[in-house]
């Protein structure tokens, strides 16, 4: 059964920086995407931050300049380095990833459970 499990949340001052971590575990064969959402009390999940399997990447507007996303592939691991936060940066954050399975050599879609990032302003 494949797993992602995020890392890194937690408490910030605005200004401050968090790095999150997301790895991925199972019968994977390839990752094509990695990216993560996040989604604060009340809002809908958005998109935060994307990586293909080649390094393109592409970032929210609310987070360009701030947010690096980066992926090792020998690890399946994905990393958000979150600099400059904001109290507005306050939310839960989701690792998701569009992979292929050794076993069925299908690609699937996969979450994560989420990790809480809390910024005080």
């Amino acid at each position: 059964q494949v797993q992602l499990v995020e890392s890194g949340g937690g408490l910030a001052q605005a200004g401050g920086s968090l790095r999150l971590s997301c790895a991925a575990s199972g019968p994977i064969f390839s990752i094509n995407i990695m990216d993560w959402y996040r989604q604060a009390p009340g809002k809908q999940r958005e998109l935060v931050a994307i990586i293909s399997s080649g390094g393109t990447t592409n970032y929210a507007d609310s987070v360009k300049g701030r947010f690096t996303i980066s992926r090792d592939n020998a690890k399946n691991t994905v990393y958000l380095q979150m600099n400059s936060l904001k109290a507005e940066d306050s939310a839960v954050y989701y690792c998701h990833a569009e992979l292929q399975l050794r076993t069925t050599m299908r690609t699937y879609s996969y979450w994560g459970q989420g990790t809480q990032v809390t910024v005080s302003s």
